[in-house]
């Protein structure tokens, strides 16, 4: 069974053409796929309606057999919850709260016991080779540990997919490294994987699939040779 799957999905804002275009996608479980374009192509439209952050104006929208365009508020966020992680360009943690307090975050929202989302929040962090900052406030950590954290989160409730965009835009060429190596050990663990990216060399370290936009439309999807090794 499919993790994605768009059908003659479009969404139009205000009078302009259209951010996506009859765009039709299918992702398969353990799928790292880059989605790839130039400012304004639709990446970042196609990103909100799987987190079902947005709705479309015609087509399907389905994440792990959940019609997300038939959704309300309330399922959407419970949705999000227990099917999808995302990690950002600016981090989004809050830094009033610890890094623990950060991480534990989501699963609190979830239900999940303290004790047990204390527990996972420690073993996330120290698999991410970060959990000696456990008590530090994220203002304290540099850009690259503050991206280990928001991954971190973002894995707090075993989620279905992970989301990320643009997550070395805002890091040094060292940091951005560590993240994309981070990445692929996740896919390579079983992880399913969507990267919205301007950065070419992020997609090719990354991804199994690329597919490029181009003013809303699909203009090319292709199988990289590191996903046709795995």
């Amino acid at each position: 069974m499919a993790v994605i799957e768009l059908r003659g999905v479009s969404r139009r804002y205000d009078q302009g053409p259209p951010a996506l275009d009859d765009v039709t996608l299918t992702v398969e479980p353990g799928e790292a796929v880059a989605i790839l374009g130039p400012s304004g192509s639709g990446k970042s439209t196609m990103l909100n309606l799987i987190a079902g952050l947005d709705r479309p104006d015609a087509g399907t929208v389905s994440v792990a057999d959940v019609r997300l365009d038939k959704l309300g508020e309330a399922a959407t966020a419970r949705y999000r919850r227990a099917h999808v992680g995302m990690i950002f360009q600016f981090f989004n943690l809050l830094d009033d709260l610890t890094v623990a307090d950060n991480v534990v975050l989501p699963a609190q929202l979830a239900g999940m016991s303290r004790s047990e989302a204390r527990k996972r929040a420690a073993t996330l962090l120290e698999a991410l080779g970060i959990g000696r900052h456990s008590g530090a406030y994220p203002g304290r950590l540099s850009g690259g540990q503050r991206q280990r954290v928001a991954v971190a989160r973002a894995l707090m409730n075993k989620p279905t997919l992970l989301l990320a965009d643009e997550p070395t835009g805002a890091l040094d060429s060292a940091s951005g490294d560590d993240v994309r190596k981070l990445l692929t050990e996740l896919n390579g663990e079983g992880q399913t994987l969507v990267l919205v990216t301007h950065d070419e060399s992020l997609a090719a370290a990354c991804a199994t699939r690329t597919v490029r936009l181009v003013d809303g439309r699909i203009d090319s999807d292709t199988r990289t040779r590191m996903g046709a090794a795995r």
